[in-house]
């Protein structure tokens, strides 16, 4: 069986880091949702909106981890997508839940190591 993360990292590893929204800026679209952390995709990847996977990144520095992964759902857009959390803090991986759930959507976080994960 082939690991969940494993394939994560993989995929990270092999892509670009592009932060199209720094930590502090405004959504493009909708100026009162302000980013608490910097927010970007991974290039030449697709997500479910048919754009590249969503990413967060922390604070901590010491090497580039998938620290978890945040299911959301949107319902004002209609989708559901999968966002990774890079070298979060588990104070930035709360912040990162409170924006979501300010701005009305269903998120379901996983976390790297969750005991249901299938063991490989």
């Amino acid at each position: 069986m082939t690991d969940f993360w494993q394939q994560l990292d993989t995929l990270f590893d092999s892509s670009t880091i592009i932060i199209d929204r720094p930590k502090g800026s405004a959504h493009p679209r909708y100026s009162d949702i302000i980013y608490p952390l910097d927010y970007g995709y991974l290039d030449n990847t697709t997500a479910g909106d048919g754009e590249g996977i969503d990413i967060w990144i922390g604070s901590l520095s010491e090497s580039k981890a998938i620290m978890a992964t945040v299911a959301t759902v949107d319902l004002f857009k209609r989708d559901v997508e999968l966002k990774m959390l890079i070298n979060c803090t588990e104070a930035e991986i709360q912040i990162i839940l409170e924006f979501y759930y300010a701005n009305q959507m269903g998120v379901q976080l996983l976390r790297r190591g969750n005991p249901a994960e299938p063991a490989t």
